[in-house]
């Protein structure tokens, strides 16, 4: 990890180890930002993408890397977090169709957590990786939501009461998959070290055929970029 940094403004990054994160957080170091990577361990189906998370906070020069755990399995409702089957790809679900993989909450929770290490950091800024083009079923991936959250942290914290105003950024909300992959290769990051898949073996490796990996195939696809992603063997 990089030595943290005095002179820079500081930023806290959710990194969830794929490659939308991933790019979130070479475009804050691009910035000029001093970022601290955050991941949650939210009880997910699998525990490789912590494991690329780490990678992608070391490759691309963090300042620091912190895994919050939070227990959403015991809540429930998602495949990602219940015993409910990870659906194939299906183009049929929309803006008013919701994906059994949407987690009740889970981008409220993690935004929330770190905004929580933003004041004890001194950050001003958040980043996620969330992205309205490719999951608009996705209530917690709009831009109406991330306005809503930046309002609610300039009401309910220390920091924007003493006059430090909070801004949540959200780079590739209006980006294409193919647009963050252009983006992430002029910025260096190694999209191998990433795991996006829903359904990723213990050793990272991509099942081919879920939403996850069947947009990022295809983001790097119309980009004109070798595919990198690990695939495990079809059965």
């Amino acid at each position: 990890m990089a030595a943290p940094n005095p002179d820079l403004r500081r930023a806290v990054v959710l990194v969830s180890g794929g490659m939308d994160s991933a790019v979130t957080l070479a475009m804050a170091r691009a910035d000029g930002f001093e970022c601290h990577a955050l991941s949650v361990a939210y009880g997910q189906r699998h525990v490789s993408e912590l494991a690329a998370a780490a990678r992608v906070a070391a490759m691309l020069g963090a300042a620091g890397h912190k895994v919050v755990a939070v227990d959403l399995r015991s809540i429930g409702g998602s495949a990602l977090t219940a015993d409910i089957e990870v659906p194939e790809h299906d183009d049929a679900h929309g803006e008013a169709d919701i994906p059994v993989t949407y987690v009740p909450a889970r981008n409220t929770i993690m935004l929330s957590i770190a905004l929580g290490w933003a004041e004890t950091l001194g950050a001003n800024d958040l980043f996620c990786g969330v992205n309205a083009i490719d999951y608009s079923g996705y209530p917690d991936c709009r831009p109406a939501f991330i306005d809503a959250f930046e309002r609610l942290a300039n009401l309910a914290t220390k920091a924007a009461v003493e006059g430090r105003a909070l801004r949540v950024h959200a780079p590739l909300i209006r980006l294409g998959k193919a647009d963050i992959a252009r983006a992430g290769i002029r910025l260096g990051v190694d999209f191998a070290q990433t795991v996006s898949c829903y359904r990723a073996d213990a050793e990272g490796r991509a099942c081919g055929h879920c939403d996850a990996c069947v947009l990022r195939a295809r983001g790097f696809a119309e980009a004109g970029i070798a595919d990198p992603t690990h695939y495990a063997p079809r059965s």
